[in-house]
């Protein structure tokens, strides 16, 4: 695997929009995309037995240079993003002064409420993007 991935729920309206959001900001062009139900975040799941049943944003970075796998989750994934687009984005970098608790509490406020923030539609990625998708609808 080369490069980040991120999984996300791929029936989430919201959801898909934080990822379209995340592909018109992203300079680099190596963040790939999957959803939570597909293969591969399956086979993440096997590796790290504490994402089964996670209803959140994961960031993957694959194993390199004698360092495993690591996974993120919640707000911790939600900051890796800022930090992958760089940019203004850094900014956000500020909340790690909060202490994990309150910005995972911050975070599930606004996870418990995604599927009413932006409607039942589906994101289906573009011709141009469809390669940077694993498991693509």
């Amino acid at each position: 695997m080369a490069g980040p991935v991120l999984l996300y729920d791929g029936a989430c309206g919201f959801c898909g929009a934080t990822v379209a959001f995340v592909l018109r900001r992203d300079r680099k062009g190596t963040l790939r995309f999957a959803p939570l139900g597909g293969a591969f975040a399956r086979d993440v799941a096997a590796r790290h037995p504490a994402l089964a049943g996670t209803d959140s944003v994961v960031w993957v970075e694959p194993a390199a240079a004698g360092a495993s796998e690591r996974v993120l989750l919640r707000s911790a994934a939600a900051l890796r993003i800022a930090s992958y687009l760089g940019g203004a984005w850094t900014l956000a970098l500020a909340t790690w002064l909060v202490p994990r608790p309150l910005r995972d509490a911050a975070y599930d406020l606004v996870a418990r409420h995604r599927h009413r923030l932006s409607g039942a539609a589906c994101f289906v990625p573009t011709p141009e993007v469809r390669a940077r998708f694993l498991d693509a609808p």
